[in-house]
């Protein structure tokens, strides 16, 4: 299954945790222009597979008007020849899914945007108290993610998913715990809950892990699936487009500081400038090791509930396998190992990067 990710890379303003690529402007019409010129010109990339998810992330896809979101999708479809091809969204990739902030978001964008062919929403709302909003230079107040997520709803969107925040210094287990309940109250498909990282990051990890294990509980207990570290669903609503990324599937990404993967060894990736990017789109790219793909492999899958299927690997693969680290890891119940997989448990998916990390002597 392939992927077709294209990057917005436009905010009002900058937040504080935010380590994507993206710049304070409105200059988007030659960023359009440009984007459609790459589509056109790296059309091949995915070898005539046309792409089963299209996803318009950030930055903030929602801050430019739909006209010109709806130029890219219909480029999308011609490209790939998918205008003959019958869908429930118009023709368009069976899951198409478009970032928005709660601010952006109006009844009348909401409904062009499903009139567009978007069949998904995800919305960062980050957190449902002002004062932890304006403390990550957040535009949205609660309120409006609230009204934002009823208009959503009312315009007919049917799958949204919304991101929240926890693990940053002041963030008390009654607030995180709050966030939760609200965030169930509103009953959204997909609930994405990623920890602060970086200078705001609470350093006390076991106050971090508390708040991550109520999550679980919370989640778990109102329907929802964990299916990989960071990211719940009711059933049948996972990301697919985000679970192509961890099953290592062929994906193409254009757009300032966009990347590619060709499904095998080759990753390459656009510059992260605007300016470059409209001018001569200079980008770089790799050729993995035998050693690099078996990593990766293990460390993707092990990101998700699934876990990673021994019949993944090549046989050379398993042997790269640190047979004394799995025994160990599996005797201290970091592992579950069966004979036809290896999976993290779900109360040790906390520590899974530590618990990576051993795999590899």
């Amino acid at each position: 299954m392939a992927g077709l990710y294209v990057h917005f890379p436009f905010c009002a303003s900058k937040c504080i945790y935010c380590d994507f690529y993206s710049r304070v402007r409105k200059d988007w019409t030659p960023y359009v222009e440009a984007l459609l010129k790459e589509l056109s010109d790296r059309k091949e990339f995915l070898k005539g597979v046309p792409p089963a998810t299209l996803y318009f992330g950030g930055g903030t896809p929602s801050l430019l008007p739909v006209p010109a979101l709806s130029r890219v999708a219909d480029a999308v479809r011609e490209t790939f020849g998918l205008s003959s091809c019958p869908a429930p969204n118009g023709h368009l990739p069976e899951e198409f899914t478009v970032e928005v902030n709660p601010d952006d978001v109006t009844l009348e964008k909401a409904t062009a945007l499903r009139a567009m062919g978007v069949s998904r929403i995800s919305m960062g709302v980050q957190s449902f108290h002002d004062g932890h909003l304006r403390w990550m230079n957040r535009r949205h107040s609660a309120a409006q993610a609230i009204a934002a997520f009823e208009t959503l709803r009312r315009s007919g969107f049917e799958n949204v998913s919304i991101d929240l925040i926890f693990g940053f210094t002041g963030l008390s287990l009654p607030d995180w715990e709050a966030d939760i309940t609200q965030a169930l109250a509103l009953h959204p498909e997909h609930i994405s809950c990623y920890q602060m990282m970086g200078r705001h990051a609470d350093p006390d990890q076991e106050h971090c892990y508390r708040q991550y294990v109520l999550m679980q509980e919370r989640l778990e207990a109102a329907g929802y699936l964990q299916y990989e570290i960071s990211n719940f669903a009711l059933p049948g609503r996972m990301s697919r487009h985000n679970s192509a990324y961890w099953a290592r599937a062929p994906y193409l990404g254009i757009g300032a500081a966009a990347h590619s993967f060709d499904g095998n060894r080759l990753r390459c990736w656009n510059l992260a400038d605007i300016d470059r990017y409209l001018s001569d789109r200079p980008g770089s790219s790799e050729t993995l090791s035998d050693r690099e793909v078996f990593e990766e492999k293990v460390m993707l899958a092990l990101r998700t509930v699934r876990g990673l299927k021994l019949g993944d690997l090549l046989p050379e693969e398993r042997r790269l396998l640190d047979k004394k680290a799995l025994e160990e890891l599996s005797r201290a119940g970091k592992l579950v190992c069966d004979g036809a997989s290896i999976r993290i448990p779900k109360e040790e998916l906390f520590v899974s990067d530590g618990i990576v990390a051993r795999l590899f002597p």
